[in-house]
């Protein structure tokens, strides 16, 4: 019992020490035009396609529940992106490798993929109109991935239940109120047929109207339309805003994973409080985003600084 506690006490303060060592300021000296170079970059990503900013959102979440925020989402051989959760969905590869070869050009093997990903992601949200954070940066890359993990630690929007999801985030430390704000990044992006199916044919508690504008271009057969997508905000989805929440309060959450949050259960007042409430969401997500880019970062002598971002060098 001892070695067990005390085993744990080294793994909580190895973690301590891993999150101290990132720093908002850990490339003023070493490539000063390095964030500027990747606003830029996802200014103009997401001007030329509006979904691109949930698209790289979801890349750096993918990213960091698996592993930690290590970029091993981006390994074309880590496994990942063939996961359950990943395959056919995950999208933004081609922009990170052009962010990645642009920032190269400027500051040789000095910028890791993963701080990309925690940067690309907060430029994202702004750019769409969203908050804005610090992001803490000093994150080393890994050099393989997992698919087993990204499996068994990403959540399943088709299926889970509020303890369930619940769950999942309490095991990557984050509190119920955490985890509603991290799912108000369904306020952009969309979905596939495959993933909101069984909830707009089979689950009660969607608005009827709502479930029977989607059947169309979702049919029921499995098999049939399964990548036909529908946007997880239909009132205002390329805006960065707390409408997610107030599409809960009527019943018309896409995914069966997102009415959930707002079905009876304990989560209820705080949907209902991000919906009446916008500044006091946009605070619980940024303060929510910082956590999450610090999960299990690689620092110091860690890692790599990967040269392409889609292989271990």
């Amino acid at each position: 019992m001892a070695s067990s506690v005390s085993g744990l006490l080294l793994m909580l303060c190895m973690a301590a020490v891993a999150s101290a060592q990132l720093s908002a300021t850990f490339y003023d000296t070493s490539c000063p035009n390095a964030l500027s170079t990747i606003k830029s970059a996802v200014t103009a990503a997401v001007k030329k396609e509006n979904r691109m900013g949930a698209s790289l959102l979801r890349l750096h979440f993918h990213d960091c529940f698996v592993q930690g925020c290590d970029a091993s989402v981006l390994l074309d051989s880590g496994g990942e992106q063939g996961a359950i959760p990943n395959a056919g969905s995950l999208r933004g590869f081609d922009v990170i490798a052009n962010i990645k070869a642009q920032v190269e050009a400027i500051c040789k093997q000095t910028v890791s993929c993963a701080d990309i990903l925690a940067v690309g992601a907060r430029h994202s949200v702004v750019a769409l109109g969203g908050p804005s954070w610090t992001v803490p940066l000093g994150r080393r890359d890994s050099t393989s991935g997992s698919a087993a993990l990204a499996n068994s630690d990403l959540p399943a929007s088709r299926s889970f239940n509020l303890s369930q999801l619940i769950g999942s985030f309490d095991n990557k430390g984050f509190t119920a109120t955490e985890m509603v704000a991290l799912s108000g990044a369904h306020t952009i992006g969309q979905a596939q047929c495959l993933n909101f199916r069984d909830h707009i044919y089979n689950d009660t508690n969607i608005n009827t109207g709502f479930a029977s504008s989607l059947k169309a271009n979702c049919p029921r057969p499995t098999g049939s339309g399964d990548g036909n997508l529908a946007s997880l905000d239909t009132s205002t989805p390329y805006t960065f805003d707390n409408a997610y929440f107030k599409n809960l309060l009527s019943q018309k959450g896409l995914l069966h994973s997102d009415q959930e949050l707002f079905n009876g259960g304990s989560t209820d007042n705080t949907v209902r409080n991000f919906a009446s409430n916008p500044s006091a969401f946009s605070s619980a997500f940024a303060a929510a985003m910082v956590k999450m880019a610090s999960l299990s970062p690689l620092t110091g002598s860690q890692g790599q600084i990967r040269l392409t971002c889609s292989k271990a060098n």
